[in-house]
């Protein structure tokens, strides 16, 4: 039986942001700009690459600025048309109505928490889910890869993405099964492990395509790390029903949760542009040396 189209996303926007305090006291982090865009306007571009239909923000108080960034801003498109400049800048700003919904998180109790907040919308079909910290840059979009395996192989279908040996106890790590190509079946999954006992090098960064039947495992899932609800120990219920993949990313990965990792998106994404690109590469090795 062919599998469900997937045309849902799942955007959890409700964390509180507070490694990037002050800055995100009175801004949503998703609304942190790398170079002039959004995190969050990189994800949904993303998931519209890759042929997603409706996206849905499971947001939280404060977070009305993404409410906003998504909704015509009559305003400041009054102003521009008059001025003789071109809206086309604020295009991939506007979803369109009744292909958007938002959900509250009332309160902070986990991803799989999150994820859960949207199950009326989802309802049953598989759907994709976007953490817009983690910025994933290739050609084509880490979705639209991943939706081409899952439109092959069906089931869930999770990314993968390598990181160093002695990076593994940071992340949810894949032990892996049988191998084709980008697709690794995954045989478990395995949190944070110790140093020297990962079962593979191949992490899981933020993008998730699902089956709805995760969302009944939600449903009576009791807290588990940090005494939260976790996503992961949903998806490790699945392993076995159904298939189960890793899709391995061969782009590039920003962890912009990250201080760090944040400047460095900025500083890759500014110096790959054709406008800025040479004043910033300039600018950084005047620095450098």
């Amino acid at each position: 039986m062919a599998q469900k189209p997937l045309r849902k996303a799942v955007f959890p926007v409700g964390g509180l942001g507070t490694r990037f305090l002050p800055a995100t006291k009175a801004i949503p982090k998703e609304m942190m700009p790398v170079v002039d865009r959004p995190l969050i306007q990189y994800a949904v571009d993303e998931a519209i690459e890759a042929g997603i239909e409706q996206m849905i923000f499971v947001t939280g108080r404060g977070k009305s600025a993404i409410e906003d960034h998504f909704d015509i801003a009559y305003e400041l498109e009054a102003t521009m048309k008059a001025r003789g400049k071109s809206l086309d800048i604020l295009d991939a700003t506007r979803l369109t109505p009744g292909n958007v919904a938002y959900v509250r998180q009332q309160e902070p109790m986990g991803l799989g928490h999150a994820v859960w907040c949207a199950r009326d919308i989802v309802g049953d079909e598989p759907f994709a889910i976007f953490l817009a910290d983690e910025l994933m840059v290739g050609q084509p979009g880490c979705m639209k890869q991943m939706v081409d395996a899952y439109n092959r192989v069906g089931g869930n279908v999770v990314c993968g993405y390598e990181v160093p040996d002695d990076e593994t106890d940071r992340y949810g790590i894949v032990e892996p099964g049988a191998v084709d190509g980008q697709l690794v079946e995954v045989k478990s999954l395995v949190e944070k492990p110790k140093l020297g006992t990962a079962p593979s090098n191949l992490m899981i960064p933020g993008r998730y395509i699902l089956q709805p039947e995760v969302m009944r495992i939600l449903e009576t899932q009791e807290a588990g790390a940090g005494n939260e609800i976790q996503l992961t120990d949903a998806m490790a219920q699945l392993i076995g029903k159904q298939p189960f993949h890793a899709f391995k990313f061969g782009g590039d990965r920003y962890d912009c949760g990250d201080k760090a990792g944040y400047i460095q998106a900025n500083l890759a994404l500014a110096v790959a542009r054709d406008d800025i690109g040479p004043k910033v590469r300039a600018f950084a090795q005047q620095l450098l040396d």
